[in-house]
């Protein structure tokens, strides 16, 4: 496995990190004991980072990472130290698992950091994060609740969460932050105007997620898939003559992929690796076969005719459609 750094002041990581979210209900249902199987398989193979948030399956991720860690088949062949568990909260759900806000307060940070390290089953997180800004709490006072998480011991570094430049300048002069997770992929390059080069001025690392958008420029997805109830039913990506022009897109990348011997999945997740030793692809899989895949992409090299071949297939700002609906923009101090 390769090895990236998770920012100036992080320590090394695996070239590919773990996004457990789909093992949760997010994308449809999911399979409890292929989730564990592929949870292994990737630490197995060298996968150090593990992605989760407190409110995935309202809980659910968390013990379902927890139960995969306590295994027998995880202790026989590794220790809690193998692996890097980053972990979001904040976001607030009901029981009918809606969308009901968001709380980054200093309590806020104290309870929910409590319940994530009983529901995982460890003494530390290693990256704790709001998943995303609180417009009422000012980001210094979160920063500064998981500091004091970080002087107790419960939590190892601080990452951002699908901020703007100008707030990761602010949190910086409160505490070190060693990455900042956020959607960056062919399709979706916004980062790439201020994010991108305000994260390499502080020495912070991106972890990237939503490498393959939620699927659809994975080489896998059809229309038929489309008429799914997931959370992608309410993506503007995958509605109407938006998924048209989309899956256009993928075709003309899939010839890329073709002629490079590669998969759709795979080319798509090594321009990701290409943009920067300080990107680190989060990779969503929760089977042990889309595992495999992805990667794969590690031993995908492209020359600089690739990269122009896979720019005119997907040019910057081609797709159609936003990344979320828009009340899930509106929430985004990225887009800001």
């Amino acid at each position: 496995m390769l090895r990236r750094n998770l920012g100036a002041e992080g320590p090394a990581t695996s070239a590919l990190g773990l996004g457990c979210m789909g093992m949760s209900g997010m994308y449809g249902p999911s399979d409890r004991a292929e989730s564990i199987a592929t949870l292994h398989a990737a630490v197995d193979a060298g996968v150090v980072l593990l992605d989760t948030g407190d409110f995935y399956g309202m809980g659910h991720n968390e013990m379902l990472i927890g139960d995969a860690l306590a295994d027998a088949g995880f202790a026989r062949g590794h220790k809690r130290d193998d692996v890097q568990i980053s972990v979001k909260f904040g976001a607030l759900r009901d029981p009918a698992g809606s969308w009901v806000g968001y709380d980054a307060s200093p309590a806020a940070v104290r309870n929910s950091l409590a319940y994530t390290l009983q529901r995982l089953r460890v003494d530390h997180i290693d990256i704790y994060r709001p998943a995303r800004l609180d417009p009422r709490v000012p980001i210094e006072e979160t920063v500064g609740a998981i500091a004091d998480m970080v002087k107790a011991g419960y939590v190892r570094h601080i990452g951002l969460s699908e901020v703007g430049a100008e707030t990761l300048r602010r949190a910086v002069a409160v505490h070190p932050i060693v990455d900042l997770q956020i959607e960056y992929s062919l399709i979706s390059r916004g980062i790439e105007r201020d994010i991108l080069p305000t994260c390499r001025d502080l020495g912070i690392a991106i972890t990237a997620y939503g490498v393959l958008s939620r699927g659809l420029i994975s080489g896998h997805w059809n229309k038929d898939q489309g008429k799914g109830v997931d959370f992608r039913a309410h993506s503007p990506r995958f509605q109407g003559d938006n998924l048209d022009h989309n899956l256009a897109l993928v075709e003309a990348l899939r010839q890329v992929a073709v002629a490079k011997g590669v998969s759709v999945a795979q080319i798509a997740i090594a321009w990701v690796l290409a943009q920067g030793t300080d990107i680190i692809p989060l990779i969503g899989a929760r089977r042990r076969d889309r595992l495999a895949e992805a990667l794969g992409a590690l031993d995908v090299t492209l020359s600089p005719d690739d990269l122009a071949a896979i720019e005119r297939a997907v040019p910057k700002d081609s797709a159609a459609g936003d990344r979320y609906p828009a009340h899930g923009m509106a929430s985004l101090d990225s887009e800001r």
